[in-house]
């Protein structure tokens, strides 16, 4: 009878998670200062203290860019949608639809404030680069999913209907988009105080009605 069984420690396993984390984190600050082409494996290992052998098991560095997006917007990475995060489900759970929508677009304007940087540096490195290009494309795909996915809770509470669903979260999108708050706030000067209050009507007037 085989009686082996396969051991799991609780320490190697947040050992290993903490070095994830901080060869993403030195990752992301190396793309958005240097740029993603310009940035080896070899850098990032350095700025992460750990070995190379390390950063190349990591993933290549077009998942590391993904990666590092995912982290600075939601808090952690994976591809489970933001919706099924803790405070997000505890957002959209909420059953007073002002204070709903309030904290939705407080969650959406810090995440996007936090990740404008590492955004940027994602979309310059899709120009250029095939594999991030598909990564750009794959987020952008989820974010999609996830915009229908808002308008369709949207319709369980009443205030949409159903021939609305598709525009709703196309609408949703824009009005959410990181390259909206580039936009505003990177290109324009907008406060992020005005690209949240500016966000919220946006969807008071253009989604809710």
């Amino acid at each position: 009878m085989d009686t082996a069984r396969k051991y799991v420690s609780p320490t190697r396993e947040a050992d290993a998670a903490a070095t994830r984390a901080r060869i993403v984190d030195a990752a992301a600050r190396l793309f958005v200062r240097d740029g993603f082409a310009a940035t080896p494996l070899r850098a990032i290992a350095v700025e992460a203290g750990v070995s190379v052998q390390s950063v190349h098991l990591a993933g290549p560095k077009s998942a590391l860019l993904l990666a590092a997006f995912e982290r600075t917007f939601a808090g952690d990475e994976g591809r489970h949608p933001l919706s099924e995060r803790p405070e997000m489900s505890a957002i959209l759970a909420e059953p007073d639809i002002a204070t709903m929508l309030s904290l939705y677009v407080a969650f959406i304007a810090a995440a996007n404030e936090r990740s404008a940087p590492i955004w940027t540096a994602l979309v310059a490195a899709a120009d250029a680069d095939e594999q991030a290009r598909a990564a750009a494309a794959d987020l952008e795909a989820r974010r999609r999913g996830e915009m229908t996915g808002g308008a369709q809770l949207l319709l369980s509470r009443g205030l949409v209907t159903p021939e609305s669903v598709a525009e709703t979260a196309d609408v949703l999108g824009f009005l959410t988009a990181p390259q909206t708050f580039v936009y505003f706030v990177i290109d324009s000067g907008w406060t992020v105080d005005r690209y949240r209050e500016w966000v919220q009507r946006g969807i008071e007037r253009l989604v809710i009605g």
